[in-house]
Parts: C-alpha cells; structure tokens; sequence
C-alpha cells in the first residue's frame, strides 16, 4: 500500500473535492459497466440485441456499452435534460426530471414498442439508474400524464421517502414494477443497475422496471393517505379494486430477467474512504443509508463532528466524516429554492455556528442538487459571518428553504454540471 501523501489542511475544499471526485470515480458507468457485460448471453439464431434504458446515468452506460459489445445492437434510453452523450447505434432521449413531461411519455412508448414480439433468441440489456422514475412516464390505462405529474409533484413536497414515491409511481405506471420485463417476454432480459437508493433494493431503483414488485396497490394507497395527497375518486377506486397491481416477484414472464449491480453508494463511500486515507486523514463511514428530514440529519451529524474535535470520539482528527443516502425535505407552504444537500448544509451549518476547525461538502453526486444548477455546497466556521455579510440570515434561508439563494450569496455553491452517474448523496465532514 502506498504511503499516505504528506497533508498540511491549508485548502479544506480541495481535500473535500478530492474526496468528492474519487467517489464519482468509483461510479463513473466508463468503469463500471464494462465488466458486468461479460455476464451478457449474446442473442440466439436469428435474434438480436436490444439495449434499452433509463436514469440519469443512463446515456453514459449506453456509451460504454457501445464501446464493448462488439456485436450487433440497437436500442434507446432516455436520460434527463443535459445529461446525454452522443451515442451511434442507440437513440437518446432527453426528458424532464423530477416530475414527469410529454417527451418521457413518448420515449416509454417507444421502448415498450421495441421490446414487442421478442422471442427467445433476442436478447435485452436494460441499463437503469436513479431518475428512471420520472423519466419513463408511461401512465398506465385510464391514467393521464397530468394526474401522474400532479401526484408526482405533491409527493416531492410532502416529505415522503423515495421508497414511498415509487410505490405509487410503480401502480400508476404502465412500465414500472417489472412491466418492461414482463413486456420483453419471452426474450431474456439483463438489467445492469447504478444504485441511488438506501439500500440498494432493486425494486426500489426507478421504481424497479425489470424486477417483480413486493409491494401492493393498498400500499400505494397507505402512501396517498398517510401524507394527505388527494387522489381522483375513479383512480382511488381503480387501485382498491386491485385492477392496477404490478407484476409479482415469481411471475413467470418474469423468470429469464437478470439483475446486476454494478455501482452504488457503498463503493462510492469506500472510494471516498480510501482516497481520505492517501491523503493522511482517517475516514469513518457513518453509513450508505442515512434518511430523514435534510435539516435534522446536519443537526446530528453537527453533533458527531463536534464530538470528533472535542474529545477524539468517535474518531480522532484530523478524520472525515463520510455519509450517503436521501434525505427528505418537507415544503410544505415555503417554495424555496434549492435541494436537499444544500438544506443539509443549512442545518449543518446552523448547528455548528462557526466552531472552527470544522468543513463540510454536501452534493448529489448526479450533479444536480434539486432544480437548480449546482450540485452542492461547502460549508465552514465563516458560512454564518459571511451570510450575514451578504445581508443573509441562516434561520431565515432555512425557514424559506432557500439554500440556493443563501449559498449562491455567501459564494459557497459547488457547481459541477451532470456528472453523468448517479448514486445519490454525497456528504464529507472535514474535522481538523
């Protein structure tokens, strides 16, 4: 093992960076996808191979596909808006995301038609990643594409987990919860997954089109109920009757479907520990999974970190704190303007109100943190001085939900454009 690089802390953010480029590294589809195409049965006499896809990393694992298959393929999959790559034999789709538009309705159309009247020697590779969800928007029978965006929309708000959200997507969907696959039968299907989920349940990455659904529509009704999102009386009665379940885990169009993980939050966080380690500082990795409202986990970990400097537990410094996962961010009447890494931040930065020695990066490791145009931001023991400086108070940004606006005036914004992978929250708390 290589000795670790002499470390003298003058340039916190550039560490933070560093760790922060080493777990993009970690699930760059260039390096992950390459191998996991070994396991692909190439087509049977007369048969062919058809790649189709969906999620923000999507077009980047479609690219890598192309650059190591050396047969015959065709093939689509849509991404989201400013995260394609130039492809030649597979078509890419651009659509909207977090709520669903007309462009990833149509491209769902179209892949559900290229999959019609396989047989047993065509063979499919589905490349799915997170943001597949919104991004294949084909509303099952009878459901229209504005009641799907309305309940999409209301369930961003409310606070509901992403494992929630899909539940409802999956039973509203004429392509989720294993429909795609059970749409290929007869024809075997190999799903190779870039993971953005707390613990990485196939079902669960966008809304687990390949993959049999656990979950029922009663529970997607459970979901509607329990955060009081209003729902059309004929579709409320369409889900309790039964007539929108999904495919079941067992379904025998479902026996030929395959599925492989090829990155996910774990090895980006294993990347980010040992990249810490070369650098001289030790990692502890407070776990892959970590949910709850964005604001009440940067209080905890707030605490955590303060614990570190304070008294060496439960690591000594100079250590990093390394964490992942999907936090919640509940907007209730505030529209605000941001994501949740950032609203993390704010919480963090709150709690810690400039205790020295202390830097934090948050960031979505798709690039896009919420609906604006940076991925993340930094925080350290001047974040609250320098808000004030520009006329900005962190109780207030963080009651208006705005930590774009406040980040964006204390000059703290990481803006990196599409990364062109996805697996979901990075956090990195420096202590020194």
């Amino acid at each position: 093992m290589d000795a670790p690089v002499s470390t003298d802390f003058d340039n916190p953010r550039r560490l933070l960076r560093q760790l922060f480029d080493a777990a993009l590294a970690a699930a760059d589809p260039a390096r992950c996808v390459p191998p996991a195409l070994a396991g692909l049965e190439p087509p049977g006499p007369g048969g062919r191979l058809i790649v189709i896809g969906a999620g923000k990393a999507s077009a980047a694992m479609a690219r890598a596909v192309e650059m190591h298959w050396p047969g015959p393929l065709t093939g689509l999959v849509v991404t989201r808006y400013g995260h394609g790559v130039p492809c030649e034999r597979i078509t890419i789709v651009e659509a909207a995301h977090p709520v669903p538009d007309a462009a990833g309705e149509a491209a769902a159309g179209r892949m559900l038609g290229l999959l019609h009247g396989l047989t047993a020697a065509d063979r499919v590779l589905a490349l799915i990643s997170g943001g597949g969800s919104a991004l294949l928007a084909a509303p099952a029978a009878g459901v229209t594409l504005a009641q799907k965006r309305a309940l999409t929309s209301a369930l961003l708000a409310s606070g509901a987990s992403i494992a929630e959200i899909n539940c409802v997507r999956k039973h509203l969907s004429a392509i989720k919860g294993g429909r795609l696959a059970a749409a290929a039968w007869p024809a075997p299907v190999l799903t190779l997954a870039i993971s953005d989920v707390p613990g990485d349940d196939p079902a669960v990455i966008a809304s687990g089109p390949t993959v049999g659904d656990p979950g029922t529509a009663a529970d997607a009704l459970a979901v509607l109920d329990a955060y009081r999102i209003a729902l059309d009386p004929a579709l409320r009665e369409r889900l309790a009757g039964g007539e929108l379940e999904t495919p079941k885990p067992g379904d025998p169009r479902l026996a030929g479907s395959d599925f492989r993980l090829v990155a996910s939050p774990r090895q980006m966080l294993e990347a980010a520990a040992a990249e810490a380690r070369r650098l001289g500082v030790a990692p502890l990795i407070l776990g892959d999974a970590l949910e709850g409202e964005a604001r009440e986990v940067g209080k905890l970990l707030a605490g955590i970190a303060q614990s570190c400097g304070r008294h060496g537990f439960p690591a000594k410094k100079p250590c990093v704190l390394l964490s992942g996962g999907e936090t919640t961010v509940t907007l209730g009447t505030a529209g605000g303007r941001g994501g949740r890494n950032s609203e993390f931040l704010l919480g963090l930065a709150l709690a810690l109100d400039g205790a020295p020695g202390i830097y934090a990066l948050a960031a979505d490791t798709d690039g896009i943190d919420g609906s604006e145009d940076n991925a993340g931001a930094f925080v350290d023991a001047g974040t609250r001085q320098r808000g004030r400086l520009a006329g900005l108070e962190l109780p207030a940004a963080l009651a208006a939900h705005d930590a774009w606006g406040f980040f964006a005036g204390t000059g703290d914004l990481l803006v990196t454009g599409p990364t062109l992978t996805n697996v979901n929250d990075f956090r990195a708390i420096l202590v020194v």
